[in-house]
């Protein structure tokens, strides 16, 4: 296996959830002081290890399911930072 290809993967996958949130969360980022920006992605960032293990495990068990497992965990990380900016 190509050691690039985990770390494309992760910032793949980051960018991913990035983008969710800011589309999700406009209003909030916008509002949102540098601290608290951080700390949504620290929250991402604390879930990243399991969503990506999770992510290769479903890759590796139904190749044919890894773009939507892919986009299943963007969708998880996005949601950790989506609940710091709305305080859920």
């Amino acid at each position: 296996m190509n050691p690039h290809i985990p770390d494309l993967l992760a910032t793949k996958l980051a960018e991913a959830a990035l983008t969710v949130l800011v589309h999700t969360c406009r209003k909030e980022v916008a509002a949102a002081s540098r601290d608290e920006l951080e700390v949504a992605c620290a929250a991402m960032r604390a879930k990243a290890r399991p969503v990506i293990d999770q992510l290769l495990d479903d890759a590796r068990a139904a190749p044919w399911v890894a773009e939507a497992a892919f986009h299943a965990a963007a969708l998880e990380l996005a949601q950790a930072g989506i609940a710091v900016l709305r305080k859920v």
